[in-house]
């Protein structure tokens, strides 16, 4: 089974954060994790103007776009976005925007999905985020995945992370790397995603 993680990242905390939720989904035999990103929408003069853009654009310029298929042949579906302004990236809404096709099928209904969020701050709005993404995937038909507190690090978490889904503190910076508390959550979500579209495969 084909788990879909399909994220945005400006300057790269979220792709790693994707890095991570995949090493989860190998934990689980007979899952395959599948990383993909979403179109930019930032003008290329902007991002060649900024070498903290130009960086993030680097290290995930290997990474393919995702397509159709890709939400077609998941399993499951984990969504990743930085915060902006406490709702969703553009980006990734404008992808979920595109899906109506598959809306129309019901392609996407019953398949487990989750959220992954990055903020600069601790109180940056990881958990709002994930809520202004959330009734787009329930519009798809989807079923929603957190992270439940059998997963220890949730209570001492000292960047992201919440019962809505793993969290990233990148800093005002865009410079913190994931910490052990934050990658525990990250791979216990990819791991349970995984775990729960088997579960609704059979």
């Amino acid at each position: 089974m084909k788990v879909l993680i399909v994220y945005y990242s400006t300057y790269g905390n979220t792709y790693k954060m994707a890095l991570e939720v995949a090493e989860g989904v190998r934990m689980v035999p007979g899952a395959i994790p599948v990383i993909r990103r979403v179109p930019e929408l930032i003008p290329e003069e902007i991002i060649e103007s900024r070498e903290d853009m130009k960086k993030g654009r680097d290290i995930q310029k290997e990474v393919p776009l995702v397509t159709p298929e890709d939400f077609r042949e998941a399993g499951a579906i984990a969504f990743g976005t930085p915060t902006r302004f406490g709702v969703v990236s553009a980006q990734l809404k404008n992808q979920i925007d595109r899906l109506t096709h598959l809306w129309m099928e019901g392609a996407l209904e019953g398949k487990p999905a989750g959220i992954f969020v990055s903020t600069a701050t601790p109180h940056g709005g990881q958990e709002m985020t994930i809520f202004s993404l959330l009734p787009a995937l329930l519009h798809l038909g989807m079923i929603f995945v957190g992270v439940p507190y059998s997963v220890k690090e949730l209570f001492y978490t000292r960047g992201g992370g919440s019962p809505y889904g793993p969290g990233h503190v990148a800093g005002t910076d865009n410079l913190r790397e994931i910490d052990p508390e934050e990658r525990a959550i990250l791979r216990a979500f990819g791991k349970r995603l995984a775990e729960i579209g088997l579960k609704l495969q059979k």
